[in-house]
């Protein structure tokens, strides 16, 4: 039979050279207005509320056909670039959420263009995120570690969690892969499998229990210590106890900066209980791991090169776009054995495409990947690990400015120390309880976002309701922060004198 031949073949390409001049200025453009807001973002509002109208605009009906590109883009800063949650303002301090940086901006369109699959195959995008996996296991202390980048902490820390989980129990004569976390037929109910970490860990820690089968009664919440550290002591008799009561520990996560003060567990203690009862250290750092770049801020993180696991995100104290953490598990063999996985069209042949140099599909739940690692690649050759370092430095400086500020004026208060990044405050109501306090200071923050001026975000630190600043912010200035308490102080008088009493 004769083949028939498409009468019209289509690509989203331009389709002549006219229309790839077109859309070359069209690509002009946009660069050239993120590059002006960028450079603008002083000046305007920290974040700003959608408006009605334009909330309805994001709801229309599924396009059937197209607008073209110079359309699209107009609605996209009519309709988006007006409205982000303002993460990348010099006065962004809620949620430990990184701004991103210019030349990121421009690593990620590189990397979407080039649009490499890093499953794994025989390119240089593989090596290059090898290399940048490689500098940060030396850079944390976890030197020939094995590492992939995943979208974010959750996902990173849950990987370092299930090649725990797969560890131990093959220590313990169980074949995880094969037989998951449950009893076959003819089998004998092996124990639950449990794990520690302090009442202070991420919630992240019960999403990764109930994904991974344990469910969420496998995570142990270990009480606090006065400096809201994990209590080691309390720790262990939790351990006896629950060895005693049938169960089997594999597991202890020590945490580099709390979520909620930026506190760290007494990661060192955590390594030697570790190695003296067989268990799998495991630390999460989302933010609070870069701290260990830099010597004046290491001595909290001591231990953490003895760790087993680490998660860390760029996304956060790195200044990296979304999305960027990666997770390193010591012993490559065993992060290999706990998820590779053969198929007849992903063997690797002597040569070509697909003569792999390593797989990192074998590292993680994800066989289709991004190029995430470009950013950092080219961040870290255009600026230098020391200059990550000082503006992490940078950063716990004006962090401890503003503690300071706080403490210094009659009608604040701050709710918790401050051992790195992160200050919990309020304003004082004279002769008010915690309730009104609370009412009062939600107010507050709801107007100080509102008004574009700042984005704290919140929490509660002992119960009581708190304005939360967390500063990974590198383009934040010592006046952003005059102005943030300044705002605070009047924007707590203003309802004072509007008798504001919440109710």
């Amino acid at each position: 039979m004769p083949v028939s031949v498409l009468p019209t073949e289509e690509s989203f390409d331009p389709s002549t050279p006219e229309a790839w001049e077109q859309f070359r200025a069209l690509s002009h453009r946009m660069v050239d207005d993120m590059l002006s807001q960028l450079q603008t973002l002083p000046d305007s509002p920290a974040w700003r509320a959608i408006p009605d109208e334009i909330r309805e605009t994001l709801s229309e009906p599924v396009p059937r056909t197209g607008i073209g590109a110079t359309e699209a883009y107009a609605h996209f800063t009519e309709r988006v670039l007006p409205y982000p949650n303002g993460n990348w303002h010099p006065r962004f301090f809620g949620w430990v959420q990184g701004q991103g940086t210019p030349l990121a901006m421009m690593s990620d369109m590189l990397a979407s263009g080039l649009n490499p699959h890093l499953a794994g195959f025989n390119h240089a995008p593989v090596i290059v995120e090898q290399q940048v996996v490689s500098w940060f296991a030396e850079l944390l202390g976890l030197p020939g570690a094995s590492g992939i980048f995943v979208t974010g902490g959750t996902m990173a820390n849950t990987l370092g969690l299930a090649v725990a989980r797969y560890a131990i129990a093959h220590r313990e004569g169980r074949d995880m892969r094969a037989d998951g976390a449950q009893a076959w037929p003819g089998q004998t109910p092996p124990p639950p499998m449990v794990f520690y970490g302090a009442t202070e860990s991420h919630g992240w820690v019960r999403k990764a229990a109930e994904w991974l089968g344990l469910g969420h009664r496998a995570f142990r919440p270990v009480p606090v210590n006065s400096a809201h550290g994990m209590d080691i002591a309390a720790l262990e008799r939790q351990i006896a106890d629950d060895r005693a009561a049938g169960l089997l520990p594999f597991c202890v996560i020590g945490t580099a900066g709390t979520v909620n003060i930026g506190a760290t567990d007494d990661l060192d203690a955590i390594a030697t209980l570790c190695a003296s009862h067989g268990l799998w250290f495991h630390v999460d750092g989302a933010f609070g791991a870069l701290a260990y770049l830099s010597d004046e801020l290491r001595a909290p993180l001591r231990g953490m090169e003895r760790a087993d696991s680490l998660g860390f995100d760029l996304h956060k104290w790195g200044a990296m776009p979304f999305e960027c953490a990666c997770a390193l598990i010591r012993d490559p063999q065993l992060h290999a054995d706990a998820f590779a996985a053969s198929a007849s069209y992903l063997t690797a042949m002597a040569r070509g495409p697909s003569a792999a140099p390593l797989h990192f599909n074998d590292r993680g739940l994800d066989l289709t990947r991004g190029f995430k690692a470009l950013k950092v690649w080219m961040s870290l050759k255009a600026d230098g690990v020391d200059k990550l370092t000082r503006i992490i430095e940078q950063n716990v400086q004006q962090a401890r400015y503003l503690a300071a500020r706080i403490d210094a004026h009659p009608e604040l208060e701050r709710l918790a120390p401050v051992p790195l990044n992160i200050v919990n405050y309020r304003y004082v109501l004279p002769n008010a309880d915690d309730a009104a306090h609370d009412r009062f200071n939600q107010e507050l923050l709801t107007r100080l976002q509102e008004r574009g001026i700042a984005t704290p975000s919140h929490t509660r630190i002992h119960g009581r309701f708190a304005i939360r600043v967390a500063n990974v912010n590198h383009r934040a200035r010592t006046a952003d922060f005059d102005m943030l308490v300044d705002a605070v102080v009047a924007i707590g008088r203003e309802l004072r004198a509007e008798r504001f009493d919440g109710a």
